[in-house]
């Protein structure tokens, strides 16, 4: 009779000590994920940057603190097991930040906003479970950004996802006060 393997989840360490190698790999509760790099495209990238502007000029105006970080910002989720992802843009608090030695290249703690920009090789599961992982392991805020469709689609902590699009205006309430968006200012093409 063949005894099942248990099989010891990965930490944030193993997945460090992985070449780079063109494959993207991030850990979900200690699970590895693997896929082959993705290929970003200009409109990925200008939403990228355009967010990322719009959101340090919230943070600049409202004095909140902490650090805006882009184009997979890394970033440790959970221990035992880890949960260790890239995110698009994120917005880490000024709590988050002070905790991280000088050594850290990952920001160990949930930010408080995860933004993903959906690439074509995005499929609706890998966005899906993204955005349950960020949901439970504290991250307050989810934006789901298709610079195709033009539309953001916004989840929140014991919220329902609301479906946005070029005509309407989200905001980052009431984890991000005084943070409101048009979304026409996201798809400046």
């Amino acid at each position: 009779m063949a005894t099942a393997e248990l099989i010891k989840p990965l930490t944030t360490a193993d997945l460090l000590a992985f070449p780079d190698d063109g494959i993207d790999r991030w850990l979900i509760r200690g699970e590895l994920r693997e896929e082959p790099m993705t290929k970003r495209n200009r409109w990925h990238s200008i939403v990228l940057v355009v967010l990322s502007s719009l959101l340090h000029e919230w943070r600049t105006r409202s004095g909140a603190g902490g650090y805006i970080m882009g184009g997979e910002a890394g970033c440790i989720l959970t221990h035992d097991p880890d949960t260790a992802v890239g995110i698009d843009v994120a917005y880490f608090s000024q709590e988050v930040i002070d905790r991280q030695g000088d050594d850290t290249t990952l920001v160990d703690g949930a930010p408080i906003l995860a933004v993903e920009i959906h690439s074509p090789s995005d499929t609706q599961q890998n966005i899906r479970e993204k955005t349950e992982v960020y949901l439970d392991s504290g991250v307050k805020l989810v934006w789901n950004v298709d610079p195709h469709s033009k539309t953001i689609t916004v989840v929140g902590q014991d919220r329902l996802p609301v479906l946005y699009n070029i005509t309407q205006t989200i905001t980052g309430e009431p984890w991000l006060p005084g943070l409101t968006i048009a979304v026409k200012d996201v798809f400046p093409y």
